[in-house]
């Protein structure tokens, strides 16, 4: 079998195909919709404030943890001044997997806590 040359490919693909026009190239994109296919980025808040009354212990902890993962660098986080959340939260800052997405966490008043966040 002989090897094709590029004149070959060139007379298989006809003097109308041109890889580098316009018209061919908004043609592929449309038909591939490409406009739909490729995300338009996220754009992530640098402050955030949660308020976790009336919050489950599992959905305070859903929601501290996703704060943490999604590169808020900042957060005011509302646990209330009494209730489980508090004490939760405080442990969840000390000794839990959220602790090492926490630069700092400096309470703001009976129940609410100012908190930087490492970008990991």
């Amino acid at each position: 079998m002989r090897k094709l040359t590029d004149k070959d490919i060139a007379d298989m693909i006809g003097a109308e195909f041109a890889p580098d026009d316009n018209n061919t190239r908004k043609r592929v994109r449309s038909e591939l919709q490409l406009s739909r296919r490729i995300p338009h980025p996220v754009k992530i808040p640098s402050h955030i404030t949660l308020d976790l009354h009336m919050h489950t212990i599992e959905q305070a902890w859903a929601e501290i943890m996703g704060i943490a993962q999604s590169g808020t660098k900042t957060a005011t986080i509302i646990t209330g001044a009494s209730g489980i959340l508090k004490i939760k939260f405080q442990e969840w800052v000390r000794e839990s997997v959220l602790s090492p997405y926490i630069v700092s966490c400096t309470p703001l008043n009976n129940g609410s806590f100012a908190v930087k966040f490492r970008k990991i």
